[in-house]
């Protein structure tokens, strides 16, 4: 039997509320979520990694880590994009977690559109699915997903959250303006 996956958790304020950071020894971010969906994120990390597949300690993640999501809630959009993350999941969601940070802050995608960017047109379901898994949120900016009618749909960290940062990065919500990945 392995030993569990050493988990360094802290926690940030943020002005949308208490922002819950968990990182590995190397400085790779493993979760991110809001304090109050704390038991979410547990189940997360579970489904990942297995009921005894990691430990937390709490402590201070790498002063890097910290100030770059600092510097993104005071204006710095592009300070999360080079974040290192690592994350468990299944090919297909790490697929859709990787075409995730090419959305460009400022921007939305669809469900629909974010399939095909990842060559699966006929997975919008599934990319829905992969999205709402992502234990990365934020820097992993599932928020820029939006509906197909242009509609803010569903949010782990809630709708007022996803319409927040959204407006933070200056994206319009409506469909005629939304980024869409139609090149092959």
């Amino acid at each position: 039997m392995s030993e569990p996956l050493q988990l360094i958790i802290d926690r940030i304020a943020t002005p949308i509320g208490e922002m819950i950071v968990i990182a590995d020894h190397d400085g790779n971010l493993r979760a991110v979520d809001w304090a109050d969906y704390e038991p979410r994120m547990q189940r997360l990390l579970q489904r990942h990694y297995g009921a005894n597949g990691f430990k937390f300690e709490p402590g201070k993640i790498s002063a890097r880590l910290t100030e770059a999501i600092n510097r993104y809630f005071a204006g710095d959009l592009a300070a999360l994009d080079t974040l290192p993350v690592a994350t468990s999941g299944t090919p297909f969601q790490r697929s859709v977690w990787r075409a995730l940070r090419d959305i460009p802050f400022g921007t939305t995608i669809t469900y629909a559109a974010l399939a095909q960017k990842i060559g699966r047109p006929a997975a919008v379901r599934a990319v829905g699915l992969a999205n709402g898994a992502n234990p990365i949120g934020v820097i992993v900016p599932c928020h820029r997903v939006i509906g197909t009618n242009g509609s803010l749909t569903g949010y782990g960290g809630g709708i007022d959250r996803k319409r927040w940062l959204l407006k933070h990065e200056s994206s319009p919500f409506s469909l005629e303006k939304h980024y869409l990945y139609l090149e092959p």
